[in-house]
């Protein structure tokens, strides 16, 4: 099986092209993206690292993408390639969640609070019990400094974290934070794979970013005035 897994939710994003048999997958190669060229670059970077080896579109089986959240423009990107192939190659998905890819990396067996700085002083937070093989759910949210200082000193988990910005204002307020690496478009094609192998894929018509709060065109977009009935 031939998979494309594909990240635009950050700064920098990338592609992994990976050769997955059984129960493991084997990284063909890994390209980077710079942020900020999502839309020029990212459909290019596809075909050449399939050309490069010797493969085309059709031969692509499986698609993993990062959902967020992240970039609301680098995830629109992203995801509208990802939806593009989808459909013309009629092949199954998987969206997951940078969160999760986040508490997966941890190797706790707890529970963990996933962070990601979100701007204006607030984080996407991601809850998740790992004591099982994959990551459960318990729910992702927006927190505010005060509350993530107020549930760092009271709660039962532990905060892991990949951004020096976060990482540095936790220690500052003496709550310990565990530092993990940020997931890339690689360690996604291991982790979709083996969700794909579960049978745990997205349809393509359901298949949207995963952004937890709204964008700042919604936020200070003005209401549409109502028509009074004449």
């Amino acid at each position: 099986m031939l998979l494309l897994s594909v990240d635009t939710s950050g700064k920098q994003g990338g592609i992994s092209l990976a050769r997955c048999e059984g129960e493991s997958c084997q990284i063909l190669e890994t390209s980077p993206i710079a942020g900020g060229t999502f839309s020029a670059q990212l459909v290019p970077q596809i075909a050449e690292t399939l050309s490069k080896h010797g493969f085309k579109a059709a031969d692509v089986n499986a698609l993993v993408a990062i959902s967020g959240p992240g970039s609301f423009t680098g995830l629109r990107v992203g995801l509208a390639a990802v939806k593009g192939l989808a459909e013309a190659l009629h092949i199954p998905v998987v969206s997951l969640s940078l969160l999760e890819l986040m508490a997966s990396s941890s190797h706790q067996k707890t529970l963990v609070l996933a962070l990601l700085d979100a701007g204006r002083n607030e984080f996407y937070c991601g809850e998740y019990d790992v004591q099982e093989r994959r990551p459960a759910l318990v729910r992702e949210f927006l927190a505010s400094r005060e509350t993530l200082l107020e549930w760092g000193a009271s709660k039962d988990f532990t905060i892991i974290a990949s951004e020096e910005s976060i990482f540095s204002f936790l220690q500052e307020h003496r709550i310990a934070v565990m530092r993990v690496p940020r997931p890339d478009s690689a360690f996604a094609a291991h982790f979709g794979y083996k969700k794909l192998l579960a049978g745990k894929t997205t349809d393509v018509e359901k298949l949207d970013a995963n952004y937890i709060r709204r964008s700042d065109a919604e936020i200070f977009s003005k209401p549409k005035l109502q028509k009074r009935p004449s």
